[in-house]
């Protein structure tokens, strides 16, 4: 990609971007995934010849879904949404009819590791955790709680799992 003119981003080594006459150009690759995009038709053009004789490429049209990430354009712009992502999470935790909360953390919420706590599973909490992250990308009504569960990856308890629970709660109140 660098030698066809194209910059590596730091932010994200997977994403190669390409300015040229005032329009962008951007290719983002995830295992056997690209996403091309851009305002220059003649550039993207270009780009899938260039890498078509390494790769065996498809076009697709206009991108819906990626990464869990579903994408709609109207006159208003391009929105972004993880609700079917958030409804799955909620069916592999097995929440999808729980009760949902107002807030995703609760108002003074004090964590912290205490020496009495009752430890939860490490590995389950930590791909909660995970998964929630992912799904601040395009939540940042949860960001602030995710913040919080996220520092206690190490030594997580019962309490901890609780807030995650309710942050899953709030987001079953409102998946998309």
């Amino acid at each position: 990609m660098k030698n066809f003119g194209y910059n590596q981003s730091n932010a994200d080594h997977t994403l190669f971007i390409k300015n040229k006459d005032g329009k962008v150009t951007t290719l983002i690759v995830y295992v056997d995934d690209m996403v091309l995009t851009g305002d220059d038709p003649c550039e993207m053009k270009l780009l899938q010849k260039y890498l078509e004789p390494g790769f065996d490429m498809k076009d697709l049209g206009q991108l819906k879904y990626f990464l869990g990430i579903e994408i709609a354009r109207s006159k208003q712009g391009i929105f972004l949404s993880q609700r079917k992502y958030i409804l799955d999470l909620l069916a592999d935790t097995g929440l999808p009819a729980c009760k949902p909360v107002e807030t995703p953390i609760e108002m003074n919420q004090t964590l912290g590791i205490f020496p009495n706590q009752v430890p939860t599973d490490i590995g389950r909490y930590q791909r909660l955790v995970g998964r929630l992250i992912y799904s601040s990308h395009t939540r940042l009504d949860i960001a602030y709680a995710v913040s919080v569960v996220s520092r206690f990856m190490h030594a997580p308890s019962v309490d901890h799992m609780n807030v995650v629970y309710r942050i899953l709660r709030y987001l079953k109140g409102a998946p998309g």
